[in-house]
């Protein structure tokens, strides 16, 4: 692309260009190609968006839930119309394969801002019964939330973000990741299109350390939203304390994958594929840490190693490749690194762990890489990697499994292959993490709460709990003729 676009800041319902005047470059990670340059907003960007916000607040705050319903509604009928349009983009700007950016990203990200539509109207307070007065708690949303998302689904995050902040009452000021900023700042043109008023929403491109760090200094700002990794997130604890800011945080993960003796093998080798190979690993939920009874272990691996070979990696825009490029320069480094930190520690590389030539040469590609024979103190079994490399571990029964499933700074996810109901139970009981799954992976729902333990994270995202992330709770308490003198005057 050799004149590519470039994309404003959306501040007050405008496009604004950056007061520094700085843009920075986007590249389709699979080609290498420069698809847009972006303005580099900075912390006086921030100050101008988050006062936008701010004076947004004083009537969006006050626009009863049924219109905020009708219009987060009508955003979710302009995405869906333009769902080919944010669809390609995604694939362009992440590098992702282009039948997981319209089948799933898109459908899940419409679906959020319908949800919340409806979840708007359920806001409410309740009644507390107590002696001698009327004690009621009210929901009111927080202010301005800065909202701070990752680079892996861009929609999405956004959508997940905004969509409850949005119904509850809340403005925003949203600060996409460097390197994926641009459906973000299409959905902004979403929601001016649907009639969310100017102000309510408003996006700031730039990068984390100056853009993110001003957001989550400034005095305006009510509350930080984040995603990202556990490092990012204890400096925005750390920051966020200084003004005491309201925080949420989804960070990182190294989910345990665990699989049974008694397992349907083949149904456990799918979804142990789709675990850790779906947008090639980078996903805080990927299966990771795959492990494997050891009356099994041998059969699994064999079956799971053939039918990592046979996924089709190719051109993410066609609709028949099945694992697409990695999202950035810096990312397929760590991930490479990683891959020979593996080798050197002794673990057996089965398969992959290269980088393709031909047609796929200029792209940020590895091929999925299996590691087996791994044991739980090595480095690629306790830090997250994000990318498509599966590290498989052998276990001898429900107490190792779950000793070394908890083995970990994290508890994101977890899931757990077995036809024995008490197996499922005991397992998902015992497994330190926020969210379990049973004979099946990557399956979430806007209307199930999701979030970690541990260095996973702080809050629940989605669901009727995502709401309390953006609310806070007011007590009201009414006397009904008690006629309290308490000193006797």
């Amino acid at each position: 692309m050799t004149n590519a676009p470039t994309h404003d800041l959306f501040i007050n319902g405008k496009q604004e260009k950056s007061l520094s005047g700085k843009t920075f470059e986007v590249y389709n990670p699979a080609t290498g190609e420069l698809l847009a340059n972006v303005q580099e907003g900075a912390k006086e960007d921030i100050d101008r968006a988050v006062k936008s916000a701010r004076k947004a607040f004083e009537t969006w705050s006050e626009v009863p839930a049924a219109q905020r319903s009708i219009l987060l509604s009508k955003a979710a009928d302009i995405l869906e119309r333009r769902i080919d349009e944010f669809a390609e983009l995604d694939t362009l700007n992440t590098g992702k394969p282009i039948i997981e950016s319209k089948f799933v990203d898109l459908p899940m990200s419409i679906d959020c801002f319908r949800f919340y539509s409806s979840a708007t109207r359920l806001l409410r307070g309740e009644t507390i019964p107590v002696a001698g007065h009327l004690n009621l708690t009210f929901k009111e949303p927080i202010g301005v939330v800065g909202q701070i998302i990752p680079w892996n689904f861009p929609t999405l995050m956004a959508s997940w973000k905004l969509a409850p902040a949005l119904a509850a009452g809340n403005t925003i000021v949203l600060k996409p990741a460097e390197q994926t900023p641009l459906t973000a700042l299409k959905l902004a043109e979403v929601f001016q299109e649907a009639g969310i008023p100017d102000g309510v929403v408003n996006v700031v491109t730039g990068f984390g350390e100056t853009a993110g760090a001003a957001l989550v200094e400034h005095e305006g700002v009510d509350k930080i939203a984040f995603t990202g990794e556990t490092r990012t997130g204890r400096i925005i604890m750390e920051t966020a304390s200084k003004t005491l800011k309201r925080f949420s945080l989804e960070l990182g993960g190294k989910a345990p994958n665990i699989v049974f003796e008694d397992a349907d093998i083949d149904s456990a080798v799918n979804g142990s594929l789709f675990a850790i190979y779906f947008n090639q690993g980078q996903v805080c939920v990927s299966g990771s840490r795959l492990y494997v009874q050891e009356s099994i272990y041998d059969e699994f691996v064999a079956k799971f190693t053939e039918k990592a070979k046979k996924i089709r990696m190719g051109n993410p825009l066609e609709m028949t490749t099945q694992i697409g490029s990695l999202t950035s320069k810096e990312q397929f480094e760590k991930v490479t690194s990683y891959i020979e930190i593996g080798k050197q520690e002794g673990a057996k590389l089965l398969f992959g762990g290269t980088k393709p030539s031909g047609d796929l040469e200029k792209g940020l590609f590895i091929t999925p890489t299996v590691f087996a024979d791994v044991t739980n103190d090595m480095r690629i079994a306790q830090e997250e990697i994000f990318g498509p490399v599966i590290s498989i571990i052998k276990f001898k029964d429900l107490n190792d499994a779950i000793a070394k499933a908890n083995d970990s700074v994290y508890g994101l996810v977890a899931a757990v292959w077995t036809k024995d109901i008490k197996t499922a139970l005991n397992a998902s009981r015992k497994i330190k993490a926020g969210y379990i799954w049973v004979n099946t992976y990557n399956m979430l729902f806007n209307e199930a709460p999701f979030g970690g333990y541990k260095n996973s994270g702080i809050g629940r995202e989605l669901g009727l709990q995502g709401l309390d992330l953006y609310t806070e709770t007011k007590n009201v308490c009414i006397d009904l003729g008690q006629n309290v003198n308490w000193y006797g005057l």
